[in-house]
């Protein structure tokens, strides 16, 4: 027989909250779980298997709303397969392009951050002084507060 999960337990292993669970269920982004005699959620391998996907989705920031989108489409079964890898399609050129935007942005901060690393070498050491630091602490204490 296959071991069925509470919600505290699959909690535990997602990272995700109860209330996070039982939100995901009343939206429609999980489906009905089954309960226990008590009325308890009792999670399977198959709940956990989709959760896991949900989270992978969250993960590349796919909106609640295409997330509901896709969960609705499994929902229906087989049929909605091509709809479902579309989706997916559509939505991996989405995170690939976010994905070179990042990498563009990592450029420049580098690009910025050598800039100041050669700055700081052609000053002379005295030039450093507290007027042109600015560690966190020499910045609450030029905004007139303790450190």
């Amino acid at each position: 027989m296959e071991s069925r999960l509470s919600i505290d337990e699959v909690a535990r292993r997602t990272g995700l909250t109860a209330d996070t669970l039982r939100y995901y269920e009343r939206i429609g982004l999980i489906a009905r779980i089954g309960r226990a005699a008590g009325g308890q959620r009792r999670y399977t391998s198959s709940d956990m298997a989709w959760i896991e996907f949900l989270l992978r989705l969250r993960t590349t920031h796919m909106p609640i709303g295409k997330m509901r989108m896709f969960a609705a489409l499994r929902g229906v079964g087989d049929s909605t397969v091509p709809d479902r890898r579309r989706m997916l399609e559509a939505h991996l050129a989405d995170v690939l392009a976010e994905i070179d935007a990042m990498r563009g942005s990592a450029t420049a901060l580098q690009a910025k951050i050598e800039h100041y690393r050669s700055l700081e070498q052609s000053l002379a050491p005295d030039s450093l002084s507290d007027e042109g630091r600015t560690d966190e602490s020499s910045l609450r204490t030029r905004a007139g507060k303790a450190p």
